[in-house]
Formats: structure tokens, sequence, C-alpha cells
């Protein structure tokens, strides 16, 4: 099952984490001064916190006293007060300064990796799947604010908080103390890292897997119509139970696997405060240290273990969400095969004259599909390209429309080469009513406007009415705002091509392409449809890829397609006239035709 999360294997942390910073650090950079600033906040809140203890051994050491009369050291009382209440305002304001940072790299991150997919070409969103991409997007773009909560929240602070209490000890007592500490602290990090690396394989797995189901999930929801004919509802269930126990047995392999991990943890605190908490002791016994040293270490210890207790679970998430962030960071990495330089002319439209000179083209890992093909679709003319399944009539739209570019020959408009201007300045000046038109889950008003920007009611319910749609929209309870359903399942084929026709309509460009915009329509559907085709293309260039012949009687030129090649052309009459591939294909069509009388 193809998914869209790297191989276990193929993920080298050292390589890929520095990688993933490098492309996370443009984001915290846009906002570096809430950075430095929740920076000072964290440094401010980690003195207040470490000058607790050392206050507490002052208060300790004064009540400790031989004498019978004891001054209450109020002073240093409220000191440690502040101190705390300090230690919790500069935590809440480092959060409060840094949620900012968090959320707006979540957004500009999104964001990049939305408008970045819509850059790709067809090739590539063919090859994908729908529901991994989105798996992938969700979780990288949720592991940004987990990660970057983990470093200013847990990494900094701990490791600055680590060195202030490793300091104190070396300074103020036996090296011994800070050795002991030191030793602990690297240990503990050691057999973390190790454990927790050797665990990394589950998460993988389970990545896999949880990217497989969700797939398989989306997927079988918007094929809904098609699992209810064939009554595959059990299989599709089946499929998703599978997918999802794998998955459970590996989640709790990772989770048991974890109790390992935590005792070791817990081991190797316990033995170190043990030793350390017995010299300090023994200091007291010996009169070296005074009960405010011993209380002291001990709540230095507090403070250096307690972050330290929660490592390997931040270790883990950092790891998991390094794998999430590197999947979303390869989309990014995804390359248009089809794109335009950024000094690219526009195209400029004065006539929407079409030529295709010598154009051949072959999809990756196929044999090529047209070869050497030339045609001119004058302006404001018609031509229909038909031809059997498979001689590349849809490619030539798709050449065209620049989803693809050509292998080799031209296609020109207004005699400029397609190739060589803005993409998106040549998609505008198209308007395309494919053959399986796909609706957005939103009103019919807004399916329509959908075709131009800005466009007014007036203009939009216009569209509607030269599309002949206008009657049924009436009909319809809600009018223009009733919901078309997932990919426009509410609506039937025909009510579908005349709601595209009018999106088409309103975009109003110089240059049609009708990509056998008819072929599964009923005979009523099919002569509303085309008396909206028809009204469509007066006035443009259109190229018309037809499967009904019917529906191309007054092309001004008709193309037969054959074996990669230009088989004959002519017009409808010409055609017949010559006895040859068309006078084939309209003869079938015409028996066909009788024989389902």
């Amino acid at each position: 099952m193809h998914t869209t999360n790297q191989p276990t294997q193929a993920y080298d942390f050292k390589t890929q984490d520095i990688k993933v910073l490098k492309k996370l650090l443009p984001y915290l950079l846009a906002m570096r001064s809430r950075v430095i600033l929740a920076t000072l906040f964290l440094i401010s809140a980690k003195l207040a916190n470490v000058a607790v203890p050392v206050v507490l051994k002052e208060i300790v050491d004064s009540l400790d006293q031989t004498n019978i009369l004891l001054i209450l050291p109020l002073g240093l009382l409220f000191a440690y007060g502040s101190l705390r209440l300090a230690s919790s305002l500069f935590n809440e304001l480092r959060d409060a300064i840094f949620a900012k940072v968090r959320y707006h790299a979540m957004h500009l991150i999104a964001l990049g990796v939305f408008k970045h997919l819509h850059t790709l070409d067809l090739s590539f969103h063919l090859d994908r799947r729908i529901g991994g991409i989105t798996r992938d997007i969700d979780r990288g773009t949720q592991s940004v604010s987990t990660l970057l909560s983990i470093f200013v929240f847990n990494i900094l602070p701990s490791f600055f908080e680590i060195c202030l209490v490793i300091g104190l000890l070396w300074i103020n007592y036996d090296v011994f103390f800070a050795g002991i500490s030191l030793a602990t602290v690297v240990f503990y990090i050691g057999l973390t890292l190790a454990i927790t690396t050797w665990r990394m394989k589950y998460r993988y797995q389970m990545n896999d897997m949880q990217s497989e189901a969700n797939t398989n999930a989306v997927d079988s929801l918007i094929n809904y119509e098609t699992v209810k004919y064939f009554n595959r509802e059990a299989y599709e269930v089946n499929r998703y139970q599978d997918t999802m126990t794998r998955w459970e047995n590996v989640a709790t392999k990772s989770f048991t696997s974890m109790t390992a991990l935590n005792f070791v943890q817990g081991a190797v605190i316990a033995i170190g405060v043990t030793l350390i908490l017995i010299m300090a002791a023994q200091g007291v016994v010996e009169q070296k240290l005074s009960l405010g040293d011993m209380i002291m270490i001990q709540a230095l210890l507090l403070q250096l273990f307690m972050p330290l207790g929660s490592l390997g679970i931040v270790y883990r998430q950092i790891k998991h969400n390094f794998i999430d962030m590197n999947n979303m960071f390869n989309l990014l990495d995804q390359r248009p095969k089809v794109s335009s330089s950024k000094d690219a002319p526009k195209l400029k439209v004065s006539q929407g004259k079409v030529e295709f000179k010598e154009v051949s083209f072959a999809y990756t890992g196929k044999d090529s599909v047209v070869d050497k093909i030339s045609f001119t679709i004058e302006s404001g003319q018609k031509v229909a390209i038909v031809g059997a399944s498979g001689s590349g009539k849809s490619t030539l739209a798709k050449l065209l429309f620049r989803f693809y570019d050509v292998d080799s020959g031209e296609i020109l408009i207004d005699g400029q080469n397609i190739k060589n201007l803005n993409h998106n300045s040549v998609q505008q000046a198209m308007g395309v009513v494919p053959q399986d038109t796909v609706m957005f889950n939103e009103s019919i008003y807004y399916n329509i406007a959908y075709g131009k920007q800005g466009a007014t009611e007036s203009e939009v319910k216009d569209a509607a009415r030269l599309a002949f749609i206008d009657t049924f929209i009436d009909q319809l309870p809600q009018g223009y705002d009733s919901l078309v359903g997932e990919r426009g399942l509410k609506l039937s084929g025909g009510e579908k091509q005349r709601l595209a026709i009018a999106r088409v309509l309103l975009k109003n460009p110089p240059i049609l392409i009708f990509d056998e915009a008819t072929s599964a329509l009923d005979s009523y559907s099919e002569q509303m449809v085309q008396e909206a085709l028809n009204s469509l293309s007066q006035q443009h260039s259109t190229l018309v890829i037809a499967h009904r012949l019917s529906t191309i009687v007054d092309s001004d030129k008709i193309i037969v397609l054959g074996e990669g090649g230009i088989q004959e052309s002519g017009t409808h009459e010409q055609l017949l006239q010559s006895k040859g591939e068309y006078e084939k294909l309209w003869q079938l069509q015409i028996d066909s035709q009788h024989s389902t009388i």
C-alpha cells in the first residue's frame, strides 16, 4: 500500500532533523523580537526559580539558632514569596509573548504548504492520495506548535536550570556534589536517547498505518456511491479494520516498551539523589554543612531532576514531531514539472488563434500518446477532436491548458509559445468544461460564482440563464442557496454539466475546451447541454473533445486521431464523403442508436 510517509530506513535523524530545523528557522525569525523577549522572560523565570532554594537556606539557617531570642526573618520570607511570584509571573509572560510566535508560525507554514500544493502539476496530484496529504499537513502543522512549545517551555528552561543548579553546587559545595549531579544527568540523557531511538521504529509503523487507514477511509467515503453500487460496505469496513488492527498491535508494543525506559530513568535518578543526600547528611553530621545547606541541596536536586523526569517523553515527542514535520516539508520539496520563470511574459490574446506544431508527448513510463501532431484553430473557430479511447484526445486538451508540457514541438496562441509564457496567464485565457465535472460542497451560487472573482448576483444569474439551468434552480426550495453535496452528488449529470458551463460563461475566456462534456448524459440532458455549449462557443476559439459525433456535426473542422497521429480531418460532410475512419465511427454510432430504439 502506498502511503505518504517515509520508509523507516529512509529517515536519518542527524541530517533530516537539521534540515527540518533550517526550514523552521525562517518562520521563527519572522517574529524575532518576540522570540528574544520570550527568551529574556525565560531566563528571568529560571533565575528566580533557582534563587528560591538559596533564600530558603538562609531562612532555615536564621531560624536554626541556639539563642533563646530569635528574630523572625520577615525580609527573607518576603523575598522567598517574591521570588516564587516572580518565577510564576515571568513564566506566564513568556507563554503570552511566545503564543503569537507559535501560532503565527503554524499559520505561515500551513498557508505555505497549501499554496505550494496548488502550484504542483497534475501528475503529482494524480499520483498522490488526498487523504494521506491532508493527514501529513495536519500532523505537520500541529508538530510545529508542539515542537516550538517543547523547545521554549521544556528544553531551553531545563538546560538553563541544569546549568544554574550544577554551577551553584560546584561553587558553594564539594566538587563531588556537582560531579555526581552532572554524571546523573549525563547517564539519564544518554540512556533515554538510546532506548527512545530504539523504540522509534514503532512510531514509523504507526504513522504509516494511520495514514493508510485515513487515506482508505477518505477514499471510501468520497466514492460512497461506488461502494453502494457494488455492495462493498463490508469490504471497506474490513479493510479499515485490518489496518487499524495492525496499528493497534504496533501502538501497544510502543506503549509497553516504554515501561523499560521509565524504570531505567527512575533508577538513575534514585541512585544519583541518594548518593548526593548521603554526602549532604554526612556533611551536616560532621558540621561541615548547616541544616539550611542540606535543605538547599535537596531543593536544588528537586529542581534539577523534576524537568529530567519528563525528558523521555519530551525527547520522544521531539522525534515524533520531527518525523511529522519532515513529511510535511517533503511536500514543500516537491517541484512542479510544469512551471514558468518569475520573469516569464504573460500571454496576450488578440484573436485567440491556437496552433499545434509537430507536438509530441508521452506520459512518464509510457509510450508516446501523440506524435508530431499539427493543426490550427483559427480565431472564432470550433474544432473537434474524435477518435478511439486512448488515442490522445484528452491529452491534447491537457497540453493546451498546460497541465503538462510538450516533449517536442510547440503550442502557440496568437503566435506565442505557451511553454515560454507565465503558465497562470495561459490558464486564465481558457475555460474548460470537463467530462467529469466536480463541484464544491457549497451552494449552487458559490459554484457558479467561482468562475469569476467578485461576480455580481446579476452576472451569476445571467450565466445560469445562458446555460439553461436557471429554471431548474428557481424550482429548488432554497434556489441558488441550495447545497450541491460532496462533489455535486445531489445533482444529475446534466445539471452538473450546465452548472459547469455557467461557471465558464461567467469566466468568459477567449479560448474554450470541451472535454467530452456530453458523453455521459441522457438525450434530454445532452440537448440542453448542447444548446448551452453552442451559446458559450460563439465568439470564442473552441476545442471540442467529442465522443458523441452528433454533438460536433456543426464544427468548422473535425480531426480524427488514431495511432498517435491525425488520420484525417475536414468538415462533417467532407469526412463522410471520404469514406474513411470518421465515416466508420459515424456509422457505428448510427447503428448503435437504431439498436437501442
